[in-house]
């Protein structure tokens, strides 16, 4: 007998032994579910819902950079980046101009160094930047908050944004021609509503407003081609249940993540302060099945002010730390890319594809390589390369979550099909190939407990009846290639 046996009671085990049982029936009555995917039938684009936060930084060490590029990143969103503070060096506005009273048209003034490795890192890798600006989290913020503070002159404070931009842009101060496309300002300034609690913010919702104003319209002034926007909102929790509380309804700070969001579209929206959104960002902790429900609220929220183009952005999503390096995590992961690609979200940012970060999901710290999550995007990207979005069904077996996707002339297809649930399923996808062609050869590419996006030939093909056979164990994905003549 184990020694951990011997601290169960008489009741405890009967309830293991129950759970055991309910487990092993399930198994035996396996479940099925079937779809159709139409390859005739284009529905869209397949968006860029694969971006990250930040990069695999090892101090400053790329080691792990090119897994971004073999995955097909396209978007590392800059926040947080090497840690609180941002790591005293990268990204943020007070690392690169260390003193405030310096002049913000003087090169000199401008510490760029360790942001400039970063960004030629990405670049090698085709990585594009989704810069934050403003400051990192200050978790520490009880002791003393650094940066967190409104800035002393937000005029200056916008001339310094718009140093930086020129030189990543414009190659001013040395700098480059990277063509950096999207330039957020701050992060989640929502965070709290009282500003002695608030990590991200140390001042009034109506000094955040003033600041956003200020810089939105002298950076598109000066920038008219570039998308700025922000704010990465703390969400919108409170149309929902959420983990913040019972009934987030009576929760204050959830509450105050949507009256900020309001009062914000409200004042740009005003005659007298009247100031560009060309994206809106946000956050979200939570489970597909609410995410797109507040994907649809933000959608809403943004059309009835006015903001029809503005694109919606998901830009920190994470299931949880505690499932972090588990194939439940990957399977969650893969589910959540493809289900958000039939929402109004426009681009998405996982959060967080540093090593050590507690939020880090994709890299493991110890071995320093990749978690089987890191598949899921490098799954994902075969499709958004074939970049059409071919119709496909709904499974009536939940959380079986299938997307598909074709190339422009037919030739390639794919089919990324993901099983969240605790036990197999079997799936039966029947296939119309595209119009004059027929299906030559199918590939599939497994991720499971036993295979890291290799490949296995545990599926059938029934070429007379366009159908498509296999048994996705629990908590899988399996990427189908798809060759048509």
């Amino acid at each position: 007998m184990r020694e951990s046996d011997v601290r169960y009671t008489g009741r405890q085990k009967h309830e293991r032994i129950q759970l055991i049982n309910i487990h092993e029936q399930l198994i035996r009555e396996k479940k099925m579910t079937s779809f159709h995917v139409d390859f005739n039938n284009k529905i869209g684009k397949i968006k860029p819902m694969h971006g990250v936060g930040n990069a695999p930084l090892l101090g400053c060490n790329n080691m792990l950079f090119h897994y971004l590029g073999e995955a097909g990143i396209p978007y590392s969103r800059l926040h947080d980046t090497g840690g609180n503070y941002g790591g005293g060096c990268f990204v943020d506005i007070a690392n690169i101009f260390r003193d405030f009273n310096a002049d913000p048209a003087d090169p000199d003034s401008y510490d760029f160094a360790f942001t400039d490795w970063l960004i030629a890192e990405l670049e090698k890798q085709n990585v594009q930047p989704f810069y934050r600006l403003g400051a990192s989290i200050e978790c520490e913020h009880y002791i003393r908050a650094y940066n967190i503070y409104p800035p002393a002159d937000f005029q200056k404070w916008a001339e310094i944004c718009a140093g930086i931009i020129r030189h990543y842009n414009e190659g001013w101060a040395d700098g480059f021609h990277y063509g950096i496309q999207y330039w957020e300002i701050w992060n989640e300034p929502d965070n709290e509503p009282d500003i002695r609690d608030n990590p991200m913010w140390k001042g009034t919702k109506e000094e955040f407003f003033r600041l956003y104003e200020i810089t939105s319209n002298a950076l598109k002034s000066q920038f008219p081609h570039l998308k700025i926007g922000g704010y990465a909102s703390c969400g919108f929790y409170a149309i929902s249940d959420s983990a913040f509380s019972a009934n987030a309804n009576s929760s204050h700070r959830v509450e105050y993540f949507l009256e900020f969001f309001h009062d914000f579209l409200k004042y740009i929206t005003s005659p007298e302060h009247k100031s560009p959104l060309d994206f809106f960002s946000w956050h979200s902790y939570m489970t597909i099945e609410k995410n797109i429900s507040y994907a649809q609220y933000a959608r809403e929220v943004l059309d009835a002010y006015g903001f029809t183009k503005t694109e919606n952005i998901l830009n920190e999503w994470n299931m949880g730390p505690n499932l972090r390096g588990t194939i439940e995590d990957a399977s969650y992961i893969s589910g959540m890319l493809c289900a958000m690609q039939n929402t109004p979200i426009d681009k998405m940012m996982y959060y967080d594809a540093q090593v050590h970060a507690n939020y880090g999901g994709l890299f493991d710290p110890i071995h320093r390589t990749v978690f089987k999550s890191y598949y899921a995007f490098a799954a994902f990207n075969e499709l958004y390369l074939l970049q059409n979005q071919a119709a496909c069904t709904v499974p009536d077996e939940k959380d079986i979550i299938p997307l598909a996707a074709i190339s422009e002339e037919g030739e390639a297809a794919a089919i990324l099909v993901t099983n969240m649930n605790p036990v197999p399923v079997q799936v039966v996808c029947t296939l119309a190939p595209a119009s004059g062609r027929r299906i030559a050869g199918i590939t599939c590419l497994a991720t499971d407990t036993s295979h890291a996006f290799t490949e296995t030939k545990t599926f059938q093909f029934d070429a007379a009846q366009h159908r498509l056979i296999c048994d996705l164990p629990e908590h899988s994905f399996y990427l189908f290639r798809v060759r048509m003549k």
